[in-house]
């Protein structure tokens, strides 16, 4: 029987330890099914999906823990079920502005108002280009219930851009086909 692991591992950046940890997840007759990594701030910060023999789990998990001697915290969670399907839209939320404190608070808390749960955020500041300005730009993927009213959430969310002006869009994705 197979298990499903999600982990987070978290610790200062350096060479290899990405293949540190597939080489355990190998080691341990696992298959790496996803992850998202970044480097941020000098540190690396990741998350990951695993598929393992039930009886290797508990082993693999001492191996990854033994990694803390690299500064790497590793925190491992048994996968949920699947939730029965929800009917729901993907959409993709866009926001670009001059940074300040409470963006994404502002945002989070619109969304969550009406049900909107946040799938994939991806955020960064950088430097516009012709003023120098610090611009924050966010990016997200978000699960709409098909019963929320999507102008509705439209509405919400521009009357935040203009108390933030900033410039937010929010496009339904198309359907993956299967």
């Amino acid at each position: 029987m197979q298990r499903t692991l999600v982990m987070t591992v978290l610790g200062p950046d350096q060479t290899g330890l990405v293949g540190a940890i597939a080489g355990l997840v190998t080691e341990h007759g696992g298959n790496w099914l996803e992850s998202r990594m970044s480097r941020l701030g000098g540190h690396f910060a990741g998350i990951l999906r695993v598929e393992v023999p039930a009886e290797k789990e508990s082993p693999l998990v001492v191996a990854l823990q033994k990694l803390q001697v690299r500064g790497l915290t590793v925190v491992v969670h048994p996968d949920k079920a699947p939730e029965a399907a929800r009917s729901t839209r993907l959409s993709l939320l866009e926001i670009v502005g001059q940074d300040r404190p409470g963006i994404v608070r502002q945002v989070s808390q619109a969304l969550g108002s009406f049900g909107v749960n946040v799938e994939e955020l991806e955020t960064e500041c950088a430097s516009a280009a012709m003023s120098g300005e610090t611009l924050f730009k966010a990016r997200a993927t978000v699960s709409i219930p098909e019963a929320c009213d999507a102008e509705r959430i439209r509405q919400e969310l521009e009357k935040i851009a203009a108390d933030l002006i900033v410039e937010i869009s929010l496009a339904e994705l198309p359907v993956k086909s299967g």
